[in-house]
């Protein structure tokens, strides 16, 4: 098994993809299952994760993330998306679900999804999505490490124009808004910021042990 700390270090965010190397479908699967699996704030996934390979579109997209060109040289595209509504029906179907994988009965469940409901009827709209943002930044994190574990490299970005991101990969039909994007797959031989150390503070000024 690979040390976790070792790959973490191999980890950068990417200037220069080789536009020639693909990941393959198993790497992506494993991105995408990784993704489903993250934590989230009371089990909702208020999260979705779009994944664009398509080098016209990837292109197209350049114009709309300040030019980076990681975009348009990455393998993949993983696009993560928050809901733009979660409301007393989103909260409901999460309940569904748990009592199909769980069995629990709807005396168990009930008294949750009331209160989980009236909590967030109370919540304005404003909140809630930056409520659901904080979600997609957990499953970037999670999407980070995986990478590292499985030496995918990746460009985490905030970069970019929502807008023009969910007119062009047609978001607002599923009800979804983009937040981050995260180009993935490997890197150029010739990206010289793969040789750099990484800076970060010592480990004494950003850990605090408490006894």
């Amino acid at each position: 098994m690979s040390d976790p700390i070792k790959q973490l270090e191999w980890r950068y965010a990417v200037k220069k993809f080789d536009a020639d190397k693909l990941l393959s479908e198993g790497k992506i699967n494993t991105l995408k299952q990784a993704f489903n699996l993250t934590a989230t704030s009371y089990g909702l996934q208020p999260i979705s994760l779009v994944v664009v390979q398509n080098k016209e579109l990837q292109k197209e997209l350049v114009a709309h993330s300040f030019e980076q060109l990681q975009v348009a040289q990455a393998s993949h595209i993983l696009v993560i998306c928050i809901e733009n509504t979660v409301d007393a029906a989103y909260i409901s179907n999460y309940f569904r679900q748990v009592k199909k994988v769980r069995g629990t009965s709807d005396a168990i469940l009930n008294p949750f999804k009331e209160a989980m409901v009236e909590n967030f009827s109370k919540k304005e709209i404003q909140e809630i999505k930056d409520w659901s943002k904080n979600q997609a930044y957990l499953a970037m994190g999670n999407l980070l490490t995986i990478c590292a574990i499985e030496e995918i490299d990746s460009c985490p970005m905030e970069g970019f124009e929502p807008d023009a991101y969910d007119r062009l990969l047609d978001l607002g039909e599923r009800g979804l808004t983009s937040v981050l994007v995260m180009p993935v797959g490997y890197r150029a031989k010739d990206d010289p910021f793969s040789t750099f150390k990484k800076v970060r503070k010592e480990m004494d000024d950003s850990i605090i042990d408490i006894f």
